[in-house]
């Protein structure tokens, strides 16, 4: 999984890309501090590898991992070059899905570059240059295939997808909305590879104070009213207090969070909110070479799993050995599971659940 980092400059884009993957990104209160896109990989907490790699005395853990892009401030313009440009906006159409961050927080010593809060607003400006850059992208790509559909009858229903799209970005109004007919429609919108159409995450950065009284403000509660509206995901994050936390030990930082009354991280946060707005989990293999985790889309047959290992898993698919997680953890051995009947031969047509440890049996 991939995600894009994006908002206005000087919203804790790069503190919060910091914290999150150790990357080291220039975060400084001025704008455009991140020329480049910085790029880091974040391991996505999962406690179930290290229960099993215990059971299985295991000499390797691996968790899925999360790969985030932290793309330079965007500001009004943009989409025609103002600020930094089309150049950092063509990085975030290589993401599958994108973090916007949103400052939700007073401080007079944090320029904001329109020098006044107004999440709203900042949103908006963001969501405009999104679609004038979408709205070229879409023109370019009407002229030609118009032209090639002089000698291709094929690429009709594309030309009228693509008019589709454009008549929804003239108005103003993002073509997430659009509800496409059949599958190969989508499939012909989702290979535009337009930002618009991309899932969105928002993330309300606010303040130390904000967080320890339960995260919410007025700034907080416009943020979440606008993702509603839209069908997107958001969460409450501090940038500040993750930087802080991100070096310290497990048991350290366990210990800071208790005392500001938190469960869990801002990581563990933002990796949960991704998972659901991607409709994504993870299923699990064990052994003693390897514990592992392998993140696959909700809905996902077993051959199409067994091909996230490697394709000819898929290819030669025969069968999957699988057992849940919480039987075999309550059993303590797959001899156990067997023994109860809950360790399952499941075929082709089998739909993978979260937390399910598989064996997979394949012949190519």
């Amino acid at each position: 999984m991939k995600l894009g980092i994006i908002g206005l400059p000087n919203v804790g884009k790069s503190t919060l890309f910091n914290s999150l993957t150790g990357g080291g990104a220039e975060a400084a209160n001025y704008p455009f501090c991140t020329i480049d896109p910085n790029v880091g990989i974040a391991a996505v907490p999962d406690k179930r590898l290290d229960v099993l790699g215990k059971m299985y005395n295991t000499k390797k853990i691996t968790p899925a991992v999360i790969e985030f892009v932290d793309i330079a401030g965007l500001v009004r313009g943009a989409s025609k070059g103002e600020g930094l440009g089309n150049k950092f906006l063509s990085h975030i159409r290589e993401v599958d899905a994108v973090v916007h961050v949103v400052r939700c927080f007073e401080d007079s010593n944090v320029v904001h570059v329109d020098s006044k809060i107004n999440p709203l607003a900042d949103i908006e400006t963001i969501d405009l240059e999104l679609m004038l850059s979408d709205l070229e992208i879409i023109d370019r790509r009407l002229a030609k295939t118009e032209k090639q559909a002089m000698s291709d009858k094929s690429l009709k229903k594309e030309i009228e997808i693509l008019k589709k799209i454009k008549a929804c970005l003239q108005e103003g109004v993002s073509p997430a909305t659009l509800e496409f007919s059949d599958e190969e429609d989508r499939e012909i919108a989702k290979g535009l590879n337009l930002l618009t159409l991309k899932p969105v995450l928002y993330a309300a950065n606010v303040d130390e104070d904000c967080l320890a009284d339960g995260g919410e403000n007025e700034y907080t509660k416009v943020v979440r009213e606008h993702a509603a509206q839209n069908g997107d995901g958001v969460f409450v994050i501090c940038a500040k207090i993750e930087e802080e936390i991100a070096g310290l030990e497990p048991d350290e930082k366990a210990e800071f969070l208790e005392e500001l009354g938190l469960s869990e991280s801002g990581l563990d946060r933002l990796i949960k909110a991704s998972y659901e707005l991607l409709g994504l989990m993870s299923y699990l293999t064990a052994g003693e070479k390897e514990c592992r985790a392998w993140t696959i889309e909700k809905g996902t047959k077993a051959p199409k799993a067994a091909g996230k290992i490697h394709s000819d898993f898929e290819k030669g698919f025969i069968r999957a050995e699988v057992v849940t997680y919480d039987d075999l953890v309550r059993l303590g051995s797959v001899a156990a599971a067997k023994e109860a009947g809950v360790y399952r031969s499941e075929g082709k047509d089998y739909i993978f659940k979260d937390g399910d440890v598989v064996l997979f049996r394949f012949n190519v």
